[in-house]
């Protein structure tokens, strides 16, 4: 509805509303794409403070209105009054819009109309009140109160998503000490596996050696046992000629031959 004959100031704020719900209106079909709970907020707050700035610019256009309604005609009047009604209808309709999306993003469906005492869950048409029947002040006020139990459920969602936020730290937190641990406990196997090998290692080498060390004691044992039997050997049978004499311990000589010597 274009306005004529009119002052610059309500043609102004007109303007300035029509643009204001133009982006509300781009704003929803943004918000019905948007996947991510947290975004899906954010977009919401957003739409709140541009239905709070409509609002405000409605009640700028019904003061200007009033200020002009002695100069204006009759009819420019009702038109007028036809174009705050008009868009007092169209925000409300955005409200109920953000209400409903607000209770599904918290995964909560409430009918806004529907009757307690009714439990098909549809709305009495007695108690419902339409906005052409409204009063302004009846508008203005059920579009406050809608306004105000949305941002109301728009606060319990951002609750649930800085809880869910804070768990997610809270369990990253708890995975990153957990691989810490797990690194702490590898390296301590790598090095009691390193030991394990080192002693397996040192163990081998003292093996062998007590092995050697018993070779040449049982040699060393042997050639005990042999000097031993030929010492033996030339004791019982001295003139035993096939055994030669070992140093030093030869036989003692014949008293006849010492005999001789001394004779001579």
């Amino acid at each position: 509805m274009d306005l004529f004959g009119v002052s610059e100031e309500l043609a102004e704020i007109d303007g300035q509303i029509t643009d204001v719900l133009r982006a509300l209106s781009n704003g929803f079909q943004k918000l019905e794409k948007i996947k991510d709970p947290s975004r899906q907020s954010r977009q919401l707050e957003e739409l709140t403070g541009k239905m709070r700035e409509c609002k405000r610019l409605i009640k700028e256009f019904e003061r200007a209105m009033k200020e002009e309604e002695r100069r204006n005609s009759a009819d420019a009047n009702r038109m007028l009054n036809d174009k705050k009604q008009s868009m007092i209808k169209e925000l409300n309709s955005y409200v109920a819009l953000k209400k409903e999306l607000a209770n599904k993003l918290e995964n909560k469906r409430v009918d806004l109309f529907d009757d307690p005492a009714n439990g098909n869950g549809f709305a009495n048409e007695e108690n419902v009140l339409l906005a052409s029947n409204m009063s302004n002040q009846q508008l203005m006020d059920n579009g406050n109160r809608m306004m105000d139990e949305t941002d109301q459920a728009i606060e319990r969602s951002k609750k649930v998503v800085q809880d869910t936020m804070n768990v997610g730290t809270e369990t990253a937190a708890a995975l990153k000490a957990q691989t810490e641990q797990m690194s702490r406990i590898v390296n301590e196997l790598d090095s009691i596996h390193f030991s394990i090998k080192k002693a397996s290692k040192l163990v081998k080498e003292i093996g062998r050696q007590v092995a050697t060390d018993r070779c040449i004691m049982a040699l060393l044992f042997l050639i005990v046992i042999g000097v031993i039997a030929i010492i033996i050997v030339k004791i019982v049978n001295p003139n035993n000629k096939d055994i030669r004499d070992i140093p030093g311990l030869a036989p003692p000589a014949s008293r006849k031959l010492l005999w001789d010597l001394n004779g001579r």
